[in-house]
């Protein structure tokens, strides 16, 4: 907890400066990220996977740099105009974000430091180059000459010479050159660390009951004199420097090019980005650090941070699984569903009956692959279409789908090339997918397409009948083992109709389509939520019961947030479940008395949306692809789909009542953004809510295989 005080500055300077408390995006934004830096330092977390935590935290930071920071950097040029645009100062803004960064940076390191103290204790140690004993050194020498020199090329820098382009997202090796000869002149020296190439974790030979690790930075650091030593000069510095560049793609308007190729175009062309944000190590020489400094064209004002000695901790996510079992989280084996255990049965079959709920990771993501795979042999179904936002590298989905073309089926792909960061992949999968036969559409001209749909049409007897999936994540095998999500599955003809009328929508944008069930964005999802709230202010008024429960990802839209605090004033008992960013200011007297906030940060990541509306006692109830910012709402095609079978819409009450009895992993957010966790009462027993609902849905499927003891034995069921 580094930040606070900042935020009392933060919070008064907000209520001073607008009629309405609103928290900046940014500043929630960091407040978030330090929840992620909790986890890295909470004792009760696994010791690995606190590493691990660095490395989300680390990966945040630089996606928040290469994005939002670049973004306020482009608004700053524009002067008081910016100002009225964004709703705060740019430049002062960066100057507190630089700031939090700078101590959250700090906090970061002592974690760090302590870490290694705590594995030393489990007999697991990460050394450097210096720590290295006799037997060790022999195997680095070794390791460095087998595996690491083939893929090192060092550049050599010097005052007379432009200094080397340096990519995004990659660490580098500084290294300062003093010459063994009077007739030479000191240079320096750029290696880039091939992390993508080689592990960045080297295992060293264990030691008795001891293991060790040291990190590809300090491989080549302990080696790297002999690769100048040839040219004359010793190595009197290496330190590892990183550089973020402005990753917003810039879009190529010239009518003449289709969206493939200005994407294709953009994703080169973000490679070569404007700098944002330059992190060293603290103990680089006051030369060095003056030499590129000048060479970068920046100074330390211009997002200089400094830091420990190693960079890129994104990379810590991956660290190898070592010592005892103790270390790492146990991870249950996701569940069969309970209505999808009779292997002889269709999954078609089983949703033409009844809408089935699968929860990921607790359940398995393998009943959508098999339900693709069962749909491309199926002689009935005539169509599969679908939506790809993120997809796997090697999608199991993609592939299900090309079997399907292969027997016969038409298949429609709407891919959103724009998915940030997904842009290369998603590019491959169109490509593929369309050499392959399928009808691939490039998104909708003027909005990012994140809804999660597929619908799959059969002829049975010459009558159509469709089955739909309607999701809160995307369409990826590795994502869902990590990611807390829903996805409905569905035959009921009011749903299927009205998911066909929005692939109509992706094939011809004219028909935006008329929706009695689904809310849609972004033509009539702000309206139906705000219909919503509205009859609840009503119904508050009138003396009813009068309610929301709202669990999303980021609230920020100004207005919804201006709405409930309307609710609030009318008496609306509210409460927000929000894993990251929340602009909504709880606990302030005559704005949110009656708002309750809470977030999640756990060992997954709660990624699912749910909107409850009390609605007079008959609970309306939504999934939805969409957070409540303002680009989900009015710039982005997202569905929100109703609940409308009672046993599913008690499931996910359940779920989410577990969500707020938990206290051990739950935040309250405050309007001093404090991050205080929930504590257990006085003899109350631990809640870890996302080991709960693993449990829950366990204890469902045991209690269904119970009552199925009439099946007779030929019955295969998967235990």
């Amino acid at each position: 907890m580094i930040i606070f005080d900042y935020y009392i500055f933060e919070f008064i300077y907000i209520m001073l400066n607008q009629k309405t408390p609103y928290i900046n995006r940014e500043i929630s934004w960091l407040s978030f990220n330090e929840r992620v830096l909790q986890e890295a330092s909470d004792p009760t977390t696994p010791l690995i996977e606190r590493l691990k935590f660095l490395g989300i935290f680390s990966n945040n930071r630089d996606e928040f740099y290469r994005v939002r920071v670049a973004t306020i950097n482009r608004l700053s040029k524009l002067g008081k105009k910016a100002t009225s645009i964004y709703g705060d100062d740019p430049k002062e803004l960066l100057v507190k974000l630089q700031r939090n960064v700078i101590e959250q940076q700090k906090h970061f390191e002592e974690i760090y430091q302590d870490l290694l103290k705590q594995l030393a204790k489990q007999k697991v140690f990460i050394i450097n180059e210096k720590q290295l004993n006799a037997s060790q050194k022999i195997f680095v020498k070794e390791y460095f000459h087998n595996e690491v020199v083939s893929t090192l090329f060092p550049i050599l820098v010097d005052e007379h010479k432009a200094f080397p382009y340096m990519k995004d997202k990659s660490g580098y090796l500084f290294v300062r050159l003093i010459a063994n000869s009077l007739r030479r002149k000191n240079k320096y020296a750029l290696i880039e660390i091939p992390a993508n190439s080689t592990s960045r974790f080297v295992i060293l030979p264990p030691e008795k009951e001891k293991q060790f690790i040291i990190l590809l930075d300090d491989v080549i650091r302990f080696n790297v004199d002999e690769m100048f030593a040839v040219f004359g000069y010793t190595t009197k510095e290496a330190i590892n420097i990183k550089l973020t560049r402005d990753a917003e793609l810039e879009i190529d308007h010239d009518v003449s090019k289709s969206m493939l190729e200005k994407i294709s175009k953009g994703v080169k062309d973000r490679k070569k980005g404007l700098p944002v944000r330059f992190v060293y190590d603290s103990t680089m020489s006051n030369e060095m650090l003056s030499f590129i400094m000048k060479k970068l064209g920046m100074d330390k004002k211009d997002n200089a941070i400094p830091g420990g000695r190693y960079h890129n901790f994104k990379d810590f996510i991956k660290f190898p699984t070592i010592g005892d079992k103790k270390l790492v989280f146990n991870h249950p084996h996701p569940l069969h569903h309970k209505y999808l255990l009779n292997v002889k049965n269709s999954i078609l079959s089983v949703i033409k009956q009844k809408d089935i709920l699968l929860h990921y990771p607790y359940h398995t993501f393998n009943h959508i692959i098999t339900l693709l795979r069962e749909a491309s042999l199926d002689p009935s179904v005539e169509s599969i279409k679908i939506t790809f936002y993120r997809v796997a590298d090697s999608s199991k989905i993609a592939n299900a789908l090309i079997n399907a073309i292969k027997n016969g089926k038409k298949v429609t792909v709407l891919v959103e090339l724009q998915a940030r960061f997904d842009e290369a992949n998603n590019i491959y999968w169109a490509n593929k997918l369309q050499e392959e036969g399928a009808t691939v559409i490039y998104g909708v001209p003027g909005l990012k397409v994140h809804s999660k749909l597929f619908l799959i049409t059969t002829r049975v007897s010459g009558k159509e009948i469709k089955y739909a999936h309607i999701g809160t994540g995307n369409f990826n095998e590795k994502t869902a083992r990590i990611y807390t999500d829903f996805s409905l599955l569905t035959a009921d003809k009011n749903i299927t109709d009205e998911i066909s009328m929005i692939f109509d929508f992706y094939s011809n944008n004219f028909k935006t389509g008329s929706y009695k069930y689904l809310a849609v964005a972004p033509f009539f999802m702000r309206q139906t939520f705000v219909n919503l709230i509205d009859k609840e202010i009503d119904n508050a008024k009138a003396g009813k019961t009068a309610y929301m429960i709202l669990k999303m990802n980021s609230l920020v839209d100004k207005d919804m947030i201006d709405k409930l605090y309307e609710a609030s004033q009318a008496g609306v008992k509210i409460t927000l479940i929000v894993r990251g960013i929340c602009s909504l200011v709880t606990e302030v007297e005559g704005f949110s008395d009656n708002i309750k906030a809470y977030s999640i940060v756990d060992k997954y990541l709660e990624h699912a949306r749910v909107l409850i509306f009390a609605n007079n006692g008959n609970e309306k109830m939504y999934i939805t692809s969409a957070d409540w910012m303002s680009r989900n709402l009015d710039s982005r095609s997202e569905v929100a789909v109703p609940i409308l079978s009672p046993e599913i819409k008690k499931q996910i009450k359940d779920i989410i009542n577990i969500q707020l009895s938990g206290n051990t992993k739950v935040r309250i957010l405050d309007r001093l953004q404090q991050n205080i966790y929930v504590k257990p009462k006085p003899g109350q027993r631990k809640i870890r809510v996302q080991d709960e609902v693993y449990n829950y849905l366990k204890k469902d499927k045991e209690e269904y295989l119970k009552s199925f003891n009439k099946v007779g034995p030929n019955t295969k069921l998967i235990s």
